[in-house]
């Protein structure tokens, strides 16, 4: 089984070829980056180094979100395109998953946690449950605050991961204080080579009817609907085609 992992939700950019459990070839880099022209030459470069074909890949899979608006919708249309035009099954992962995919080892529960500015995030609560990481429940978009009161009667172990945990750190230790468990920098990063295991237990989709999960409308359709409040705006879908 040979598949092409893509992750471009947020700052990190990240591309691996997987067979049969094993990461063959994996790129990932970490800043402020250009998606929208490097993501394309990476998978490129993993295939390549892999000394594949794209005609060689038995599925495509994607982090589907939630995360960057940008970020999600291009890894999504290359995703989708790759998918639908070499007929290979497309399965979509949750980024906040892939995320907490790097915290396997922790017995309690694993709190992938990305900002979402102005004091927002997208959280998931996952665990690992007879080996396999489960979502205890859906990924969301909510104030900070609102979403840390959700854990407040949790009586297990918090381990809170992710690049962006620095900026609530100081808070979440208010609030939680020693239930609260920190992942060491090195696990902050989201891996594609990890893609590949979590869609094991993931379905695919229809790539030509595949829509992301951003959990959130995008930035332009909230600031119309606040400047036009009241009024009708018609058929507004955000669909990659």
């Amino acid at each position: 089984m040979k598949i092409l992992a893509i992750e471009s939700s947020n700052q990190t950019m990240s591309v691996a070829t997987v067979e049969n459990g094993l990461v063959v070839s994996e790129y990932t880099r970490n800043g402020n980056l250009q998606h929208s022209t490097q993501l394309m030459p990476a998978v490129e470069t993993v295939i390549n180094a892999s000394n594949w074909q794209p005609a060689d890949l038995d599925q495509v899979v994607i982090s589907k979100g939630p995360g960057s608006y940008t970020g999600v919708r291009i890894g999504a249309t290359i995703a989708k395109t790759l998918a639908w035009t070499l007929k290979k099954p497309l399965i979509p992962v949750s980024s906040l998953k892939l995320i907490a995919s790097n915290a396997l080892s922790f017995e309690g529960l694993i709190i992938p946690v990305i900002d979402a500015r102005r004091k927002n995030i997208y959280a998931g609560v996952y665990q690992i449950e007879e080996g396999q990481l489960t979502s205890k429940t859906a990924d969301v978009h909510a104030e900070s605050e609102v979403f840390f009161q959700t854990l407040e009667n949790e009586t297990e172990p918090l381990m809170f991961i992710g690049q962006d945990i620095p900026l609530y750190k100081e808070r979440i230790q208010e609030i939680f204080g020693s239930r609260a468990h920190f992942a060491p920098v090195q696990d902050w990063l989201p891996r594609a080579g990890n893609l590949a295991f979590l869609a094991e237990t993931e379905v695919a989709v229809d790539a030509h009817i595949f829509t992301p999960e951003y959990l959130k409308k995008p930035e332009a359709e909230e600031n119309w609907q606040k400047a036009h409040a009241g009024e009708e705006k018609g058929d507004y879908v955000e669909r990659i085609n």
